[in-house]
């Protein structure tokens, strides 16, 4: 006995370990895919002749320059989003449309406090500037791997951007068969990425050791104080240091804050930090090697296998930006921000792994028009610094704000934080709007118009549903008139599940059948979806049933409560019903499931715009199936029509 408990002992946290580590090695694949190519292009983007703003190369700036890097990436990286915003969750979720969810929470429990709802609406339109990193993400990293094919041979320049497409349409073309196989060697692919990285880091640090002393936060200061007016420009490009920041506290919901923070601080973090430093050391011994420094990095034998390596890498970067892309949408829909978008749950274990076709496929389109417009990573660097510093910014204003509410941190400590924080973020975004016309006005496009769009379907749909409260009038009179007699019904046998959107009113379909075709079913059941401002809802409390006031008449309505992180499997959450609670035995078997299809029309009343009007109208057609989305049998679901003029 007590051997055994001996070998238990010893057991037990080897194995504990175990999948801490898989965690860790999956966050590594998913979470840092960005940030982790972003040492690719950075520098050499910081030192293109051929930027509007130009930063001379001389020691001085190459000092400064990479201590900016280096203190970029600890303060906006580490302390903001690793040490700081990972903390602050919607129930383990974390990204922008978490703290939205959180705000929208807490301004309904706190009506007084405006600032929260206004923050919400901040919230909402970082994260459409989400969008727009999702769309530039895959352009810029899969282009700046594969320009690392003109250092191998120059004459192969000119099939850099066809190259990038046809990677780049493989893989949208495979996301429908979801990323839970491809997934199992993202983790070690990009385990060989970091350290490889790395230890090229290490080679070019030793050809010129004196990099090191950019470590020292003097230089990062010297170069913004001294030569503001070429320091102040070099942040356009220092912020692609930064990119995926974001992405790494969107992530956290699927692997955790602890193995995340693991990832960072053990590989990835030392491996960014050796890289940058060795390419400022090769171009301090020689500023030719600006043409290229990250594969310059490597001998001339190795350069073919690293270009392979870092599109390995980009592809790994894109498909963690898309899968986001994914999860921004899908949440929003749930929150009512977007129409109900047709989902695809791509693996059986993990609830996260989602497929959106609509949303695949215009990234796809939006994705191959900027590899086709700007050509080369290096146009697209103007673009896609403003869409993460954006995003950034955005994010460091709410965890602020819910540090402060939900936290009880004091005031003082965090004007502290506004001052420094959100004063790095400023200086970046304010030096990318020099970039506007040069391409930072792309994602402040792409932002306005996902902004616009989801503004308005949320507008449009309380238009609709106050219409619709009028067409269907109240539950309990219609139920109590049922009751009275006062309705010839002849009833069926069988059981009808009319879905509803709430308890307040009557379906439009069993309103329908009662009054045009004088029959009800035997068993009628109304169920409401409730989605929660929560990921997920325990199975205890999935489903809520009320008998409207009469325990006999076999109408009984049921509230089935879904996270925004849910698929929405009505049969699934009715079978969790207990028998007893339903004034009898539901027959899922068998029953037929009843739906409201309504067809929305252009009105008169002065609801909103005119061009807002058509706006939503023309975003309503693609909205999915309700059958499909709420995993009803196709061949027992009836569907009754109605309209409604907004």
């Amino acid at each position: 006995m007590t051997i055994q408990q001996d070998g238990a002992t010893s057991h037990t946290p080897n194995v504990h370990d175990t999948v801490k580590l898989a965690v860790v090695v999956g966050a590594l694949g998913v979470v840092f895919g960005d940030i982790g190519t972003s040492p690719i292009y950075t520098i050499q983007t910081v030192f293109n002749p051929e930027d509007p703003h130009p930063v001379p190369v001389s020691a001085d700036n190459v000092f400064g320059v990479v201590s900016l890097i280096f203190w970029s990436v600890m303060i906006v990286v580490t302390i903001t989003y690793i040490l700081l915003a990972l903390r602050a969750d919607n129930d383990g979720e974390g990204g922008l449309m978490a703290l939205i969810t959180v705000l929208r929470g807490w301004g309904r429990q706190h009506p007084e406090r405006k600032g929260a709802i206004a923050l919400a609406g901040l919230g909402l339109f970082g994260a459409s500037l989400f969008f727009g990193d999702s769309m530039i993400t895959p352009a810029i990293s899969v282009l700046s791997a594969v320009e690392g094919l003109k250092l191998v041979e120059p004459s192969l320049g000119e099939y850099v951007v066809p190259i990038t497409a046809v990677i780049i349409i493989l893989l949208f073309a495979v996301q429908r068969r979801g990323t839970e196989a491809v997934g199992r060697v993202f983790g070690p692919v990009m385990i060989v990425w970091f350290v490889v990285i790395g230890a090229c880091g290490i080679g070019g640090i030793a050809q010129h050791p004196a990099i090191l002393k950019a470590l020292s936060p003097t230089y990062a200061i010297g170069f913004l104080a001294g030569h503001f007016h070429i320091a102040f420009f070099a942040l356009a490009a220092v912020v692609l240091s930064i990119t995926g920041a974001e992405a790494i506290y969107a992530d956290m919901g699927h692997f955790g804050r602890k193995p995340i923070s693991r990832g960072w601080f053990f590989l990835v973090l030392p491996a960014l930090v050796l890289s940058y430093l060795g390419q400022g050391a090769l171009v301090l011994k020689d500023e030719a090697n600006l043409s290229g420094p990250f594969f310059l990095l490597v001998p001339d034998w190795a350069r073919p296998l690293l270009v392979v390596l870092a599109t390995a890498a980009t592809v790994i970067a894109s498909q963690a930006v898309i899968t986001g892309a994914y999860s921004v949408a899908s949440q929003a829909a749930k929150l009512g921000y977007l129409p109900r978008l047709r989902i695809a749950h791509t693996s059986a274990t993990t609830v996260g792994q989602i497929y959106v076709p609509w949303i695949n496929w215009l990234l796809l389109v939006s994705v191959l028009t900027l590899v086709f417009a700007f050509r080369s990573s290096a146009g697209l660097a103007y673009a896609y610094g403003m869409a993460v510093t954006g995003t950034i910014t955005v994010t460091t204003t709410l965890f602020l704000y819910v540090a402060h509410y939900r936290w009880n941190i004091p005031k003082w400590l965090i004007g502290i934080g506004a001052a420094v924080l959100l004063s790095i973020d400023l200086l970046f975004v304010a030096a990318n709007l020099t970039k506007i016309v040069h391409g930072a006005w792309l994602p402040l496009l792409i932002a306005l118009t996902a902004f616009t769009i989801m503004t308005t379907w949320q507008r449009g749909r309380q238009v609709v549903t106050a219409e619709r409260e009028k067409a269907e009038g109240s539950l309990q009179e219609f139920i109590n008139q049922l009751g009275s007699g006062d309705m010839p019904v002849r009833t069926v046998p069988g059981t009808a599940i009319f879905l509803n959107r709430g308890g307040v009113t009557t379906p439009l379909a069993l309103r329908a059948n009662v009054e045009h075709n004088q029959v009800r079913h035997e068993h009628v059941v109304i169920v409401a979806i409730q989605t929660e401002e929560i990921p997920r809802v325990p199975e205890d409390q999935r489903v809520m049933v009320n008998d409207l006031g009469y325990g006999d008449d076999g109408i009984t309505h049921v509230t089935i409560k879904f996270g925004y992180m849910e698929a929405s499997d009505v049969p699934s959450a009715l079978a969790l019903l207990d028998p007893s609670a339903t004034e009898g035995p539901i027959d899922l078997d068998n029953a037929s499931y009843f739906l409201s299809k309504i067809e929305l029309r252009r009105g008169k009343s002065p609801t909103m715009a005119g061009w807002r009007k058509q706006l939503f109208l023309a975003t309503s057609h693609i909205t999915a199936d309700a059958a499909e989305y709420f995993g009803l049998p196709r061949d027992r679901t009836v569907i009754i029509g109605s309209h409604i003029e907004v």
